[in-house]
């Protein structure tokens, strides 16, 4: 391709699926006990909720600008002309902040996006400009076709405790919430790149209702893609994709997915989050 793909590992793309839309991915890393592990080649997201649980402390690191200059220098000398590089919401994690810098001294032009999102609220543009991409847009289009789409994405979510949050600095205004949190399950949303606080329920059954309803008016009567994640819930983020498919039998393909090792240890054990993305 003339124009060539590159995201980082928070995208929730399996490498398979990665492989085969042609896209990088240049992975962040877990930091467990001074010592770093590549996310989705060295730590998993169970093994994450895992050390959670057991009060491990952990945090997260992103790529150094060399791993992406080595990506763009990669896509060159395998033919590409240009780059498109869309990374997770620039408020989270300074990913994109090292994409920038290592796009100045690419070979070839490297348009850096900022998704706004995260997880799969990255992973639908990625795979839409690998799509774009593959079909011939210059690389202007597919930049912008993703920055168009960002603008509109929104993930909704709940988290057994804020405390992972506020610890990892990513909480935003929903700190409004801490305090008050013993009781009640935070609902948050991720809206232009930034957590805020939405509501608070008292059980994980009216959360699960509510993301469910939030989705629904999310979509109306768009084209949307959607996608729901989850960390150590697997039981609840299938119940909540399966009633999401039966009220929005538009949207051709909700698929539920673990939320990833480096976003898993900034939400903690038991999240569930319904994200959406308008069109293509």
């Amino acid at each position: 391709m003339a124009v060539a793909v590159v995201t980082d590992s928070t995208a929730s793309l399996s490498p398979l699926d990665a492989t085969a839309a042609g896209v990088q991915v240049v992975p962040l890393q877990v930091v467990v006990g001074g010592t770093a592990y590549e996310e989705g080649v060295e730590i998993t997201s169970a093994q994450v909720a895992t050390a959670l649980r057991a009060g491990t402390a952990l945090s997260t690191s992103r790529p150094s600008p060399q791993l992406f200059l080595d990506a763009y220098t990669a896509a060159a000398e395998a033919g590409a002309d240009s780059v498109v590089s869309l990374h997770i919401s620039a408020a989270l994690s300074g990913t994109y902040e090292s994409a920038l810098l290592a796009a100045r001294d690419s070979p070839i032009p490297a348009h850096v996006v900022d998704s706004r999102s995260m997880g799969m609220g990255l992973g639908f543009l990625v795979l839409q400009a690998a799509r774009s991409a593959a079909d011939g847009a210059d690389v202007q289009a597919v930049a912008q076709a993703a920055r168009a789409r960002a603008r509109g994405s929104r993930a909704y979510f709940f988290v057994g405790t804020l405390e992972h949050l506020r610890r990892g600095g990513r909480i935003g205004p929903a700190a409004a919430f801490v305090g008050s949190a013993l009781a009640i399950k935070p609902l948050l949303v991720l809206d232009d790149g930034i957590i805020s606080p939405l509501e608070k329920v008292r059980t994980s059954s009216r959360a699960l209702a509510r993301l469910a309803d939030l989705a629904v008016t999310e979509v109306g009567d768009r084209a949307a893609e959607v996608a729901v994640h989850h960390l150590d819930a697997a039981e609840r983020a299938t119940a909540l994709a399966d009633g999401l498919r039966a009220r929005l039998p538009k949207v051709a393909n909700i698929q539920v997915s673990d939320v990833g090792a480096v976003i898993g240890t900034h939400v903690g054990p038991g999240m569930v989050a319904v994200v959406v993305v308008p069109g293509p």
